[in-house]
């Protein structure tokens, strides 16, 4: 397990006195918002230049293997960084975790005991991310089986290629619960508060989401400070305040 990397910030570079530079960040959907946030404050203080594509982890991490032209990755796991970094496409000793994912079952409509409703079985359709392919939807899985309701909810389930679309599901209607990333339920994008349990700690893996400098920017002074950045008090404070965690330490947020 990786430690979490934390400097401060009077540790990065800023660009006076440097030409500005550019970075190309590639981001998993769960941490969109924090990251775009993180790249607007980077942009004020160092003048470099932040590019960011949002996707699925499983897409940027094939898009890596075809040479797409990213320079730096965060993930929604730690699988895909390490193995970057054993194929050779990622600075050896560059990963750092970042957050860690905060998983909640949400329904869209107010006033609703979702906890009570999973256990109770009463809706139709539970959406969760693919729990073979995706962290948040493996973490899904191990609460319904903790719970002892894997097996009798198993025909209720319906599952999304990320926890992005889980979550459109739930907010389409189109399932009436959802597992999903409490940094959705808080976006100012989501346009449903609803209600939501956040799931207690115990009853899944942690979500740690890992960042790395991928190799084709190692000589990159922008995309290095960018990377620095993230591991700073300053990026981690805007990180919780936008839903995940940091050290694996959570905010008091209580269930709507």
């Amino acid at each position: 397990m990786r430690a979490v990397l934390r400097v401060a910030p009077a540790l990065l570079l800023a660009a006076s006195g440097a030409s500005a530079g550019e970075v190309s960040v590639a981001v998993a959907a769960n941490a969109a918002e924090a990251v775009e946030a993180l790249a607007a404050d980077f942009e004020q203080r160092t003048g470099h230049r932040v590019t960011v594509t949002v996707g699925s982890t499983g897409k940027l991490y094939a898009q890596i293997l075809h040479g797409a032209p990213f320079d730096v990755f965060l993930a929604a796991d730690q699988e895909r960084p390490r193995l970057l970094v054993q194929q050779g496409l990622a600075v050896e000793g560059s990963r750092l975790t970042y957050a860690v994912g905060r998983l909640v079952l949400w329904s869209p409509e107010p006033n609703v005991d979702a906890a009570q409703t999973l256990r109770a079985g009463s809706f139709r359709r539970l959406a969760i991310a693919n729990p073979d392919l995706a962290p948040y939807g493996a973490a899904a899985r191990d609460v319904l089986r903790e719970l002892g309701l894997w097996e009798s909810l198993r025909s209720k389930v319906v599952v999304g290629e990320n926890v992005g679309q889980s979550f459109t599901m739930a907010a389409s209607g189109n399932a009436e619960l959802g597992f999903v990333a409490l940094s959705s339920v808080l976006s100012p994008r989501n346009g449903r508060e609803g209600s939501y349990w956040e799931i207690p700690e115990h009853l899944h893996e942690p979500i740690r989401q890992d960042s790395v400098l991928l190799d084709r920017a190692r000589d990159n002074p922008a995309a290095r400070d960018f990377h620095l950045f993230l591991g700073s008090s300053r990026a981690g404070e805007t990180i919780e305040s936008l839903g995940l965690a940091v050290d694996g330490r959570h905010r008091p947020i209580h269930a709507r």
